[in-house]
């Protein structure tokens, strides 16, 4: 990505010293306004575990086989289970797929079996199989008849990126790469980093600044196994902002036809939770993420053509100074005259 000076910079900047003047690791600050972009904090290079940031992947790759005929949102997640595996239901209503990508499918926010597994490990996820996944479904209850309550769910949203992986005969890496990141020229984020960015990847640090190591999602990776950059989800955030290949263009727009709301302030729709800024009245959508080493924050406002990334690793949340860099871009009425073009490599 090539940078150029602006105000936009500036703003970036500034919220990458504060960040970095209180943690130990790596931070990178990305900002989008009227299509240019501003980079800050370490290389831009710089790999991060995304944690539930992977979501917004998820929900997306769900919109783009639905476009295409492969699934329907309706459809029911027994159509795509093991034969001997029946998913729970209640209240005389079935979990669809598009309530896995909303949160509203009534899951438990983790799965039978983890807990004893995985609590007190560096890395709680890891060695959780597919099978191991679908031996606790059928112990599952639900706690909510599907569609009509928001219940966060790493569940669901794992459980939706593996359904969708198995029926389309591949894996969530490569269900990710075909369906997103190869028609938006995201280079940097996977689930598997190979050698050159394994090199890249920042080394996590718990809130205290104490090392901590990697996590491995396993057959949970579509609820926050991929590892990004600043750059690919600033390139992300430009197609939620219209400029989109037209088939990834229709299922970011179907993506925006269902929301569900949360209480009254706040909505989710698939892979994003939409909601006012805090001292303002700027509408956004935004998803964050955390593993144990590492934070992050994608968040867009749609009206107004802005968006901000933000990848930390350190396991201390960044939301509250990237939702205020993104109020700022926005009050500051960044446009074509203030934002020198940037490319976008």
């Amino acid at each position: 990505m090539t940078v150029t000076a602006s105000p936009l910079d500036d703003l970036a900047g500034r919220t990458a010293e504060r960040l970095g003047a209180r943690q130990r690791g790596d931070i990178v600050v990305g900002a989008l306004a009227d299509g240019h972009f501003a980079v800050r904090g370490a290389d831009p290079r710089t790999q991060f575990e995304i944690g539930s940031v992977t979501k917004t992947f998820t929900a997306l790759a769900l919109a783009q086989l639905a476009v295409r005929g492969v699934v329907r949102l309706d459809q029911p997640l027994s159509d795509l289970l093991p034969r001997d595996i029946t998913a729970p239901e209640r209240g005389g209503e079935v979990i669809r797929l598009r309530h896995l990508a909303s949160h509203t499918s009534g899951l438990p926010r983790l799965p039978k079996g983890l807990l004893p597994r995985g609590l007190f490990q560096s890395d709680p996820y890891a060695g959780f199989t597919g099978e191991l996944l679908m031996d606790g479904l059928r112990r599952t209850h639900l706690r909510s008849v599907p569609g009509t309550r928001f219940h966060y769910s790493n569940l669901g949203a794992g459980l939706l990126g593996l359904v969708l992986a198995r029926h389309t005969g591949t894996d969530y890496d490569t269900l990710v790469q075909t369906e997103i990141c190869r028609p938006l020229g995201m280079t940097d984020t996977r689930v598997v980093l190979d050698d050159r960015g394994a090199a890249r990847l920042a080394a996590g640090h718990s809130r205290t600044g104490r090392p901590r190591p990697p996590w491995h999602l396993a057959a949970l990776a579509g609820a926050g196994g991929l590892h990004s950059t600043v750059p690919d989800l600033l390139k992300l955030a430009r197609a939620h902002l219209g400029s989109a290949p037209e088939g990834l263009a229709e299922a970011i727009a179907l993506n925006r036809t269902t929301a569900h709301r949360i209480n009254a302030r706040a909505s989710i729709q698939p892979g994003w939770i939409a909601a006012d800024l805090p001292r303002s009245q700027h509408r956004v959508m935004f998803h964050n993420g955390g593993t144990g080493g590492y934070r992050s924050l994608l968040a867009i406002a749609p009206d107004h053509g802005a968006a901000v990334v933000i990848l930390s690793a350190t396991n201390r949340s960044v939301d509250r100074p990237g939702l205020d860099l993104l109020r700022q871009v926005i009050d500051s009425g960044f446009g074509p005259d203030t934002v020198p073009a940037a490319a976008v490599a």
